[in-house]
């Protein structure tokens, strides 16, 4: 087996396992009997279309290979008895997959980052790496995860969702 396929099938697999890993925060979240959520990944492609130009569509991820852009797209409704409060969606950024800027959106609610594993969150204005005792800010390259924070209560029925796009590497 050739380095490059070694390499392929390493990106493959690490994929795979961020299946697992929002198939698992899905049960927890339905565990909790307030959000139900679904993640959607598709990658971009591109169309030729009747007059010749060529547009960006969205397709199911099946296989992703390095170079392609994925967007992950987390659908969520309040299926409790309750406005749900403080309702917070976080989602991780596999070491294969680069962030690209600007790319999470939800109008109605704020957009925080992490560079260190999940464990502090802030704007990406705000965020700041040391590189051999050297303070810079971060780049898309740094973060680990991306989340959102609804600004308003999420009431009984009400739906919503958020994306973000990344690239394999």
């Amino acid at each position: 087996m050739s380095a490059f396929t070694e390499k392929l099938l390493a990106r493959a697999m690490a994929f795979a396992a961020l299946f697992v890993l929002f198939a698992s925060d899905i049960a927890l979240a339905q565990g909790k009997g307030h959000l139900e959520v679904t993640t959607i990944v598709q990658k971009e492609i591109l169309v030729e279309n009747e007059d010749g130009d060529s547009e960006k569509q969205l397709v199911v991820a099946e296989t992703v290979i390095p170079g392609e852009r994925v967007v992950y797209t987390i659908v969520f409704e309040n299926v409790g008895d309750a406005a749900a409060e403080n309702v917070v969606i976080t989602n991780p950024i596999s070491e294969s997959l680069t962030y690209v800027a600007g790319s999470a959106s939800n109008d109605s609610m704020k957009v925080e980052f992490s560079v260190d594993d999940g464990k502090t969150f802030g704007l990406a204005s705000e965020l700041r790496m040391v590189d051999n005792g050297i303070e810079r800010p971060a780049t898309t390259n740094d973060y680990t995860h991306v989340r959102w924070v609804m600004q308003n209560e999420l009431e009984v029925g009400a739906k919503g969702s958020a994306s973000f796009a990344a690239v394999l590497q």
